[in-house]
């Protein structure tokens, strides 16, 4: 009878399943992954216990909460609660990110974790941040359970042989180039309809042309990584199918995990270089002034993770999809409706919804303007302006007081560049990790 024969992929998939490295990596990645869930857990009790007192139902609870939370640090109490939550969503993105280095066995998740626990335990030493101690348990327990194999972290060889292919052709530099030039013509040309208007009307002040030259090249440099950013990652994994590559790495020792980050590395690694590679015409609004350093950090801090985001989408639909157009049909759609259409339409509705209920109840109005925080920190564009009109308004980069118009009291409020970054991040990580299951399934 003749022997009855698995598919390459299940025999892969099995191979993974016993292999006592795979299992002890598995382990730590379900200890980052409790670990995360076990602190979205403390963030949606504490913003529970805020709606109730903000109800009137528990008077003082902000003073407790304060004292539980940050015990240390002075301050207003509401602002002290605002502050754990976000430290709390900071540890949660740090997690889910660690939890897929991990899976790739990627060098940085194993020292992460470590570094994750040291910056915990400081916090909670100087601040007084007792949720830390969730979060140290959790790293020092999986850094734990990875320390017993050292050896099965290293540099991810697909990213190696990817970057060196893609380095070593001409589109990368033809691309490059591309890229530079567009936003150097159109600089050029936005210096150069700008610079005589304000002439004419008298506001040719230095700062100013600074200031919009900026502001023009970091749009544009945003428009660029939109459409750049998933075009690399669309095609990751669709491309080895198409090219009848994708069984032969299949037969590989080559985790599932490892590929797809490994391809995921190799494509964001040249999307920071284009970003590096436009920071000296970024530079050139010093020549003018009106622009800080620090609105050159936090403008590559929102373009990275966008880039980072985007090129996790692709990968997605890239595993998940049969051919490359497929995958990049359903990468762009899904980007231009993430970006743009859903949070501009949720906004119009919010907005023909709530009408004039803002100044009814100070709870619903601070609600409401939460809930516009978080639809700003949707789209990049909106983040980088708004970010950097409260950086110009009010000198704020953190937290800030926002006065409400029902009764002119005031809540906390955080820039939207940190709520961006901490979805942005947290988002890509679960459609690596989605990316991967889609992977490791046995193709009918």
């Amino acid at each position: 009878m003749a022997q009855e024969t698995l598919p390459t992929q299940e025999v892969n998939t099995i191979i993974e399943a016993v292999d006592p490295r795979e299992a002890r990596l598995g382990r730590a990645a379900a200890v980052f992954r409790w670990g995360a869930i076990a602190n979205g857990v403390a963030v949606a009790l504490i913003l529970l216990l805020v709606l109730l007192s903000g109800l009137g139902m528990i008077p003082g609870l902000f003073a407790a909460l304060h004292q539980l939370l940050l015990g240390r640090t002075a301050g207003a109490d509401d602002a002290a609660v605002a502050g754990a939550v976000l430290l709390i969503q900071l540890n949660i993105t740090v997690l889910t990110v660690l939890m897929v280095g991990v899976l790739a066995r990627e060098i940085w998740g194993m020292v992460g974790a470590w570094l994750l626990a040291l910056v915990n335990l400081i916090g909670l030493l100087a601040l007084g941040f007792t949720p830390a101690l969730l979060t140290v348990i959790t790293a020092v327990w999986a850094g734990v359970v990875v320390g017993r194999d050292v050896r099965a972290f290293r540099l991810n060889p697909v990213m190696l042989k990817e970057l060196r292919g893609r380095m070593r052709g001409a589109r990368a530099f033809v691309v490059l180039t591309v890229y530079l030039g567009l936003m150097s013509g159109l600089t050029a040309l936005l210096y150069l309809v700008y610079t005589p208007a304000s002439r004419a009307t008298g506001s040719a002040a230095a700062g100013e042309v600074g200031r919009v030259l900026f502001m023009g090249i970091v749009g544009i440099e945003l428009m660029l990584i939109i459409f750049i950013a998933p075009a690399f990652t669309a095609g990751a994994i669709t491309g080895e199918r198409e090219r009848q590559t994708y069984d032969l790495l299949q037969t590989t020792l080559l985790s599932s995990s490892s590929f797809v980050i490994g391809k995921l590395e190799s494509a964001l690694s040249y999307v920071l270089l284009l970003l590096l590679a436009a920071i000296p015409l970024q530079s050139i609004a010093f020549l003018f002034g009106g622009v800080t350093e620090l609105e050159i950090i936090l403008s590559f801090v929102i373009l990275t993770v966008t880039g980072v985001a985007l090129g996790t989408i692709g990968i997605y639909f890239s595993a998940a999809a049969s051919r490359t157009l497929a995958a990049s049909v359903r990468t762009y759609t899904s980007t231009l409706v993430a970006t743009f259409a859903l949070p501009l339409v949720l906004t119009i509705v919010l907005d023909i919804l709530t009408g004039g209920i803002r100044t009814l109840s100070p709870v619903v109005e601070a609600v409401l303007t939460y809930i516009d925080d978080i639809l700003v920190s949707l789209n990049p564009i909106a983040t980088a302006l708004n970010t950097q009109s409260l950086l110009i308004n009010q000198q704020e980069v953190g937290f800030w007081a926002h006065t409400l118009a029902s009764n002119g009291s005031t809540i906390p409020r955080v820039s939207p560049w940190i709520s961006f970054t901490i979805i942005y991040l947290v988002v890509g990580a679960i459609l690596v990790v989605l990316a991967i299951r889609r992977m490791q399934r046995v193709e009918e």
